[in-house]
């Protein structure tokens, strides 16, 4: 059975191999041969249409011109998605939809796909489990058990990957937000306001913060509420000190007290909260180092100190 699964994952990484040395080699020498056709037949749009599929007269395309990933699989996703978000609770599907937001993966997968990439992972472990076990020497509760972990192990590496992605970007907003904020402060101080201060940094710097705060522009310039777009930048974002920061910026046009003032505090605060979050994980190292020194260094340091010693011992016994 192993030789068998083996002998799969090799077909498999074959069948991979050669599918993107077609798409390397021949799908760019299939556009190239489309635009030369395209130029000989005079065609005067033909740098735009070159590189879209051939479509007919009425604006359609032929069916043998449709990519199987298009035409079968993506469709057949799109109605499991649907039926899956009719069949699952909404509060499961908002807090989904929660998660993939703050993981930042909103606009590439929706929470209905999210559910049924949960299932399938589910069904193939499953079916893993029940191929490695189904020929085993063990008894019905035993093969029963085997299953259920498989698929519940099958389901829940999609959740686990996302919230391992949530995780890094909520500790690379937390790294990048008192840089932000000093060049706000900075910059305010200077004489700039604070949406031009925000543009500036904006569009000279990169990051999942930067990314949230270019939305959050795009929220105000659509016409939504500052305080309303700021209090949703810091629910997607879903970081203690980002929430305090918008909570002050919101207090500050609310009373009218200086701009400048608040972000320098806020600033000087955030910089401390992070220089202590920073001894707290420093002060961890040496606990978290033991495990390590356990299993790994310190058996290398018993066979090089006392297997000399042994074989001495034996030899001279």
């Amino acid at each position: 059975m192993l030789i068998f699964l083996f002998s799969l994952f090799l077909a498999l990484t074959a069948f991979l191999l050669l599918y993107a040395i077609i798409r390397k080699v021949i799908l760019p020498q299939t556009s190239v041969r489309q635009r030369i056709f395209a130029l000989e037949n005079n065609d005067n749009n033909a740098p735009i249409e070159a590189s879209k599929p051939m479509v007919k007269k009425d604006g359609q395309r032929k069916l043998r011109e449709i990519p199987f990933m298009e035409r079968v699989v993506k469709p057949a996703g799109e109605r499991l998605a649907e039926s899956v978000s009719r069949m699952t609770p909404k509060q499961v599907l908002a807090l989904v939809e929660k998660r993939l937001v703050m993981a930042g993966k909103a606009h590439e997968c929706t929470a209905p796909q999210f559910v049924v990439i949960c299932l399938i992972g589910a069904l193939s472990m499953w079916f893993v489990t029940f191929t490695l076990v189904g020929d085993g020497n063990f008894i019905l509760i035993q093969k029963i058990v085997f299953m259920l972990l498989g698929g519940v192990m099958g389901g829940f590496m999609p959740i686990a990957c996302l919230n391992t992605m949530m995780q890094k970007r909520q500790a690379e907003i937390a790294r990048q937000l008192p840089e932000v904020l000093d060049l706000l402060c900075v910059s305010v101080q200077a004489g700039l306001s604070f949406d031009a201060a925000l543009s500036k940094i904006t569009g000279r710097m990169k990051g999942e913060l930067i990314s949230e705060c270019k939305r959050l522009q795009e929220d105000i310039r659509m016409g939504m509420v500052r305080r309303t777009a700021m209090k949703n930048l810091a629910s997607r974002c879903d970081v203690q000190d980002v929430s305090l920061f918008m909570t002050s910026v919101i207090q500050a046009e609310r009373l009218g007290t200086s701009m400048s003032k608040t972000l320098k505090n806020q600033a000087d605060n955030i910089r401390e909260r992070r220089r202590q979050f920073v001894k707290a994980q420093a002060m961890k190292a040496p606990v978290k180092i033991v495990f390590p020194l356990v299993l790994f260094i310190f058996p290398a340091l018993f066979v090089v100190t006392l297997v000399p010693t042994l074989l001495f011992l034996l030899k001279n016994m």
